[in-house]
């Protein structure tokens, strides 16, 4: 590997540490091609990053970024080293965990891992990381505690309304329909409608006599 090719990789490696918060240091010693390959999938599944690199370049690169941050991992970095990036602290123990698994093998060896700054250094850690806390669930747990007793002040006071109800129904006296009497009706007189007289025709005026005009003939 040239020098360059060496500044490529620790540039690489730095650009990684810098990414994520979370990396397992991992031996892969001893592995067959296929399984590294195998290990590869199960990583890309869980979306999960990993780089096989050498040692000193992979110290290099973090000796770069900060010293003292990273010191607790320095001494882990010997024979083959498989570095697992994640956003999620604890899927590359489950990885390594259930691929030892299938495999009915003690490969891969966690060396060591970095998590939000803390440093879990052995092999004997693996079964402590697959079951750490990520932040989602930490903070429903935090929720779910907070809204504890607030549901148990709003459970007693709906049990305590129901014991009244109940109490209030209990004790209620029972009412007893009185008949209602039958009304009698009475039949109403028919109103007789008095009787209009149609008023007289008037009699037509007679006609004034006519007068004879005829004069008496005078006698002889």
């Amino acid at each position: 590997m040239t020098k360059q090719e060496k500044n490529e990789v620790i540039e690489l490696l730095k650009g990684k540490f810098a990414q994520y918060n979370n990396f397992y240091i991992t031996d892969t010693e001893s592995l067959t091609v296929a399984q590294i390959g195998k290990l590869r999938n199960h990583c890309f599944t869980k979306q999960v990053e990993m780089k096989v690199a050498k040692n000193t370049l992979i110290k290099k690169a973090l000796e770069s970024l900060d010293t003292d941050k990273y010191a607790g991992v320095y001494d882990s970095l010997h024979k083959v080293t498989a570095l697992m990036f994640s956003e999620n602290p604890k899927d590359p123990a489950l990885i390594i965990s259930s691929f030892r698994k299938e495999n009915n093998n003690e490969k891969p060896l966690l060396k060591a891992a970095f998590i939000n700054g803390d440093v879990f250094v052995g092999n004997d850690q693996l079964k402590a990381l697959t079951q750490i806390k990520t932040k989602n669930e930490l903070i429903g747990e935090v929720i779910g505690l907070l809204q504890s007793p607030i549901q148990r002040v709003l459970g007693a006071l709906q049990n305590k309304d129901a014991a009244n109800a109940e109490e209030a129904v209990a004790e209620a006296p029972v009412a007893v329909a009185a008949e209602a009497p039958v009304a009698v009706v009475a039949e109403a007189p028919v109103a007789e409608a008095p009787a209009v007289e149609a008023p007289a025709a008037e009699a037509a005026p007679e006609a004034p006599a006519t007068e004879a005009a005829a004069d008496e003939t005078p006698q002889a």
